[in-house]
């Protein structure tokens, strides 16, 4: 079981929605008091109609660093091919700044075929992609480290994904936080790999804070969730009604369990 007091994060799904709803959608979760809202980084939606409204990412991010003032921000996740590491530093840095340090930095290797092909990117293999995440986390640490002025925080490092031999290598190396997802059973089969690897690299697994992706109710799910060590609890929500009941129910379970 977790000492960290749980969270909770809403994915607002930039899709299907104009952005009048999405900024709204933003402003009620962060009235409702979640503790992280996050977006995701592709070009076109995930599921329903597939050339439907679609929004970019860390555009967003900064509209949202302006338009909330409380919560945590962030991308869940970046996909790494869409950026120069360094860019993507400089982005997350003024984020941060604009948003008086509430920026967290969701990464992971990219999966969304469409968006590669249809943006000019190389979508190469998975493998492949896997290694230029490995690259690129340095690189984005020592350009951070680089930047004047400086992030007004240790930026927090959220790396997204369950692959047990590179993914969860790197969030043992790198990451603040690891977002995964999946049924109790495979969280704790991940949990027991990441563990692993942090001893492998020397770090101490309670550094990292665990996140996953939740679509169940609280009562049921987040009990299992807690024990393996998660504190921070997503909901996704997609327009072009943001629809905030399940959320709702996770918060008032995370008020209840925090006390």
């Amino acid at each position: 079981m977790t000492d960290r007091k749980l969270r909770v994060g809403v994915q607002i799904q930039p899709q299907h929605a104009d952005y009048a709803a999405i900024r709204r959608a933003a402003s009620e979760a962060e009235e409702l008091g979640v503790d992280i809202a996050f977006n995701w980084d592709h070009f076109y939606p995930l599921y329903g109609e597939p050339d439907g409204k679609h929004f970019e990412c860390w555009t967003m991010l900064g509209a949202w660093a302006e338009s909330t003032s409380r919560v945590e921000i962030g991308a869940l996740v970046t996909c790494n091919s869409y950026r120069n590491p360094e860019l993507l530093a400089d982005m997350a840095r003024t984020v941060d700044h604009i948003s008086d340090g509430r920026l967290i930095l969701g990464i992971g290797s990219g999966w969304f075929e469409k968006d590669y092909d249809e943006y000019g990117y190389e979508f190469g293999t998975a493998g492949g992609r896997l290694d230029e995440l490995a690259d690129a986390l340095p690189r984005i640490e020592k350009r951070l480290g680089a930047l004047n002025p400086a992030p007004t925080r240790k930026i927090p490092v959220l790396i997204g994904g369950g692959g047990e031999k590179k993914t969860l290598k790197l969030v043992a190396r790198h990451a603040d936080i690891w977002h995964g997802f999946g049924d109790p059973e495979v969280v704790e089969r991940k949990v027991k790999i990441l563990d692993q690897h942090c001893a492998d690299a020397g770090r101490d697994p309670s550094e990292i804070e665990r996140s996953c992706g939740v679509q169940g109710e609280p009562g049921e799910l987040g009990p299992k969730l807690r024990d393996l060590g998660v504190s921070l609890f997503t909901v996704g929500i997609g327009g072009p009604d943001y629809d905030f009941s399940l959320l709702r129910k996770w918060i008032s379970w995370r008020d209840a369990e925090n006390g």
